[in-house]
């Protein structure tokens, strides 16, 4: 038996986005992290993208629709 340790990779728009270590357990936190960087990860859904590799990747994705 193997055991493979996956690292988390947080994506959006194509992007690997960066996690410190302090926020690495706090996905709220992580969240805003990302959104100060990316400002419509705010509306966006965190979407489990699967294991790529040795990543398990979460990405935000845009809501898309129209407004009103």
């Amino acid at each position: 038996m193997q055991i493979n340790h996956l690292t988390r990779v947080y994506r959006y728009d194509g992007i690997d986005l960066p996690v410190p270590p302090h926020l690495s357990n706090d996905p709220q936190g992580l969240r805003a992290y990302h959104a100060s960087l990316y400002p419509a990860i705010l509306n966006a859904e965190a979407v489990d993208a699967g294991v790529s590799g040795a990543n398990h990747v979460t990405e935000y994705r845009r809501a898309v629709g129209t407004k009103g």
